[in-house]
């Protein structure tokens, strides 16, 4: 593709294709470290050229643990794609956050085991700064465009990332809320991670669908009432996606766009030319 595409759309649960696209192509991507999710889907939305990817793949076969995050982030990389936005379907562990709600969080606490959490290694070392794991730039305009399209969302709070594919035990739940998380999934991690590996702006838009099991006054977590509330938010969430397009600007200035800067530790000296190779792509 000779055209880069500058903003990158990863669909969670619910949200397996975008609506309104323009000019539609679909692109097979291979990478050093295998098959991403799904084709990109490639298109115009409200003038911009965007890559839709579904994390789950279309038709829901991927479990969170089994999504080759590394090859997801690395594909939309090799386009050009410098600004992702990641669609979310999360629980609630705080009484104020309703089912239906949005949240943008501004935090994330790995509780994943079983998955790969960077590109480096094989003779690689990089200690890339994560103390803010979601673009602030990004996050705000996120939350900005959310607000404006007339949808209730809540700006900041921490993202408990679990590993799944089961839900939490009761006794899990409470100790969430006693750690003080706001909101559990289980896709975040290592998404945002790579992304700012791969110097890429990434923001969440977490779609709540249910409290988790510890609220007292509700049934307990079923798969039914994620999808019911998935479904309703999904509509919202097309529409900020929509709206988000033409609000995004050319130039980044927050530390996402440079995170790699002085990041590598290794002597150059001592880099096989096949890592040079697969880095060379997060490096651009």
């Amino acid at each position: 593709m000779k055209e880069k595409v500058k903003i990158g759309i990863i669909g969670g649960s619910g949200l397996y294709q975008m609506d309104g696209l323009e000019g539609v192509t679909t692109m097979a991507v291979d990478t050093p470290f295998g098959l991403p999710s799904d084709e990109l889907i490639i298109g115009n939305l409200n003038g911009e050229k965007i890559a839709f990817l579904a994390r789950h793949k279309r038709g829901h076969s991927i479990m969170p643990t089994e999504i080759n995050y590394r090859a997801n982030i690395y594909a939309l990389k090799s386009i050009g794609v410098k600004w992702i936005l990641s669609i979310s379907a999360v629980g609630s562990l705080r009484k104020e956050l309703h089912p239906l709600d949005m949240v943008v969080p501004d935090q994330v606490f790995d509780h994943t085991r079983h998955r790969v959490s960077t590109f480096f290694g094989n003779g690689v070392v990089a200690h890339v700064g994560f103390a803010d794991p979601f673009c602030p730039e990004l996050s705000q305009i996120l939350f900005n465009t959310a607000t404006d399209a007339g949808c209730h969302v809540h700006k900041g709070g921490t993202y408990i990332c679990m590993e799944g594919p089961q839900f939490s035990t009761r006794a899990e739940s409470n100790i969430y809320r006693q750690l003080g998380f706001d909101i559990i999934g289980m896709t975040a991690m290592p998404e945002a991670k790579l992304a700012r590996e791969a110097q890429i702006c990434y923001a969440t838009l977490a779609m709540v669908t249910d409290y988790d099991v510890w609220h007292e006054t509700t049934g307990d977590v079923t798969i039914e009432m994620v999808i019911e509330n998935l479904n309703k938010n999904v509509a919202n969430a097309k529409r900020i996606i929509k709206e988000i397009i033409p609000r995004i600007p050319e130039k980044r200035e927050c530390v996402c766009a440079s995170a790699l800067k002085d990041a590598v530790m290794t002597n150059p000296d001592l880099i096989s030319n096949e890592m040079r190779e697969k880095l060379a792509v997060l490096m651009k």
